[in-house]
């Protein structure tokens, strides 16, 4: 050991029960911490998938705004390689002065772009939105018909092999840690053979990336939500956000958590861009046994409301109740209840 560091550096090895504990970011919704085992790792990469307008753009816009109004000094470097829509940012409650846009589609820039961001240590977050919108230079060189078979791929596994160093954080000095995320899409694999009789699905980029991700997050609309009308009829206000981890190096993988996201105006008490929170709360409450129910009276520590409807109200209104209910579930997932 002695040996390593003194060629390598202090701590380059040490003792594993000394190591710091991994520290993680919140995702802005409790549901989704509690799915990733208290929210996502630092220093690992993300990634984040679905198909086309299922919210995983939204997921991560929620994500930086959560972190920026916990640390007034979080920084984002958001690779756009595909359009920033700064008006639609704000909206989901990020703070757009803290967050540099490159915009860039080609995929060797990005990379050299995330590794350095990674590297200076002046970034909290990096974000790629999104993989299959960028394109290699090998593929950028040819014509439209010529073949430009794994090209993509082949960059891919080079920059997550390169990617490590950036992202590996000090096991014994105190250095900020960093959050990386990556979107990605869905697309059909056509000629594979499926069981079911459906056709099975591919993320583009190529096998590499699968076992270099940390986490893998499935994200899919699973239904709309609707408002009546004073004067009849109905309009769209939301839709339901289903997420489910396909992959986790720090949780149970293959759970699933749902989140209810407004993004019009509604009657509901939730401003337009955000989670139900009143919703999610007393789900996560009511399931981890905090809120218990006794006749129409709901029951939080020292607290009860009369009626689901006053229940709903406290959790919009006071936010010292939504982190009172958010601390006491992470303290049972993180302490190991089943």
């Amino acid at each position: 050991m002695a040996q390593i560091n003194k060629k390598h550096g202090p701590g380059s090895v040490i003792v594993a029960s000394t190591m710091p504990t991994v520290s993680r970011f919140t995702t802005g919704s409790l549901a989704l911490d509690v799915m990733l085992g208290g929210g996502w790792p630092a220093n690992q990469w993300n990634e984040i998938l679905g198909a086309e307008s299922s919210g995983k753009t939204t997921v991560v816009h929620k994500t930086i705004a959560a972190n920026q109004q916990l640390d007034p000094e979080f920084q984002t470097f958001w690779v756009a390689a595909e359009h920033y829509d700064l008006e639609w940012a704000a909206i989901l409650g990020v703070d757009i002065d803290r967050v540099a846009v490159y915009s860039t589609n080609a995929m060797e820039d990005a990379y050299t772009a995330m590794i350095r961001a990674a590297e200076s240590r002046a970034f909290d977050a990096v974000v790629l939105d999104s993989y299959p919108a960028l394109v290699a230079d090998d593929e950028a060189a040819k014509d439209m018909d010529q073949a430009t078979i794994s090209a993509g791929a082949r960059v891919t596994g080079r920059f997550f092999r390169k990617a490590g160093s950036a992202t590996r954080r000090s096991l014994v000095e105190k250095e900020r840690p960093l959050l990386a995320l990556i979107i990605n899409q869905w697309r059909d694999q056509i000629g594979a053979w499926s069981p079911t009789g459906m056709t099975p699905k591919t993320s583009p980029g190529g096998r590499a990336k699968n076992y270099a991700y940390y986490n893998r997050l499935e994200v899919a609309r699973t239904e709309w939500i609707d408002e009546k009308r004073p004067g009849g009829g109905s309009t769209r206000v939301g839709q339901v956000i289903k997420l489910k981890t396909l992959k986790s190096k720090s949780a149970p993988p293959q759970q699933v958590a749902s989140i209810r996201f407004l993004f019009a105006d509604s009657n509901t008490g939730v401003r337009k861009g955000d989670y139900d929170v009143a919703a999610e709360m007393i789900t996560m409450g009511v399931y981890w046994g905090l809120i218990t129910l006794d006749g129409s009276w709901y029951k939080y520590r020292d607290q009860s409301w009369h009626g689901e409807k006053k229940l709903r109200a406290a959790f919009l209104e006071d936010v010292d109740l939504q982190e009172q209910l958010s601390a006491d579930v992470m303290s049972l997932v993180q302490g190991g209840a089943a």
